[in-house]
């Protein structure tokens, strides 16, 4: 709304209100006046004896109610707080893989392929959210810059109990990253000089490597259907991804995000999709086998994590 006021000789400070479209016509409202049109035809003011008042006329924009805004964030601070909980959760799920790789001082036959590929999508999400790419992200950072801490510490714990040759896969893959994130970091910001175009760079990065990452719990559905068992996608894992996936669809629609909804409608609808295999195969899986598969099955599903 736009508050018009009118100042003359007789009443220093009178205030009227414009009751019609955009001709609208003068009205006097004693002290406060609101207005509908921008671009009202003060020609027509009714009082044929304030037509000498126009050259007074002035408008001064009414301040609009900060509570709307307000009740935004203050959600969608919420609602990222949400959200940053559940993401530390399935961050945290390949701690009792990490705990059996020290005990046995081994890998076994655990990869460390996730974990070095939610490092690079951790780092592009951390990215992602600084101010001076994407404006009130701090949420983001906070959980991916989390998620980062974690990744590497897991990555590390691999590189240590590991052998030679996969020692060296992870070293050539840390490298590669690396260099990768330093092109893209140097390129957004010496060739790109407006949030806008920075978001759009680095979200569309990041929506592609969140695809490029569902190709593992594809994987992990597919082997659902062929083997008619559940037994390597653990319901509740299922559930938090899909609660993760969920929490940050709202969050980006509180103030629309379409790189952060993108990547999260696919891990909802990926989740769905697990929560209907889990139906139709529950009956039909074979739980005896030991506790390495159910291992597997957790680092198997461990790359969904990083999608907020």
């Amino acid at each position: 709304m736009i508050e018009f006021v009118i100042r003359d000789d007789h009443c220093l400070d009178t205030q009227w209100n414009f009751t019609n479209d955009f001709t609208g016509s003068l009205e006097r409202k004693g002290k406060k006046g609101v207005v509908s049109s921008i671009k009202p035809n003060l020609s027509n003011i009714r009082n044929k004896n304030d037509k000498t008042l126009k050259k007074y006329i002035y408008i001064k924009k009414k301040e609009k109610s900060n509570y709307n805004m307000t009740d935004t964030n203050t959600a969608r601070t919420i609602v990222g707080i949400i959200g940053n909980v559940i993401a530390f959760g399935l961050f945290s799920a390949p701690i009792p893989t990490m705990v059996k790789i020290c005990k046995m001082k081994s890998v076994s036959e655990f990869k460390p392929d996730p974990y070095v590929a939610t490092v690079l999508n951790c780092m592009m999400w951390t990215f992602y959210g600084l101010p001076f790419v994407q404006p009130d992200s701090l949420l983001v950072i906070t959980i991916n810059g989390a998620g980062l801490v974690m990744e590497l510490v897991y990555v590390v714990i691999f590189f240590i109990f590991a052998t030679s040759p996969v020692r060296k896969r992870i070293t050539i893959a840390m490298v590669i990253e690396v260099i990768f994130m330093a092109v893209v970091v140097f390129c957004t910001l010496y060739f790109l000089h407006t949030t806008k175009q920075r978001s759009m760079l680095v979200g569309i990065l990041c929506i592609i490597f969140n695809i490029i990452m569902y190709a593992s719990p594809l994987t992990v559905m597919a082997l659902v259907i062929k083997t008619k068992s559940v037994k390597y996608m653990p319901f509740f894992l299922s559930l938090a991804n899909f609660m993760n996936g969920a929490i940050w669809i709202v969050y980006a629609c509180l103030k629309f995000d379409l790189y952060i909804l993108i990547p999260n409608a696919l891990g909802c609808l990926s989740g769905t999709i697990q929560f209907i295999l889990y139906a139709l195969y529950y009956k039909t899986t074979n739980w005896s086998d030991d506790d390495e598969d159910k291992e597997k099955s957790n680092l198997n599903a461990e790359i969904e994590l990083s999608q907020a």
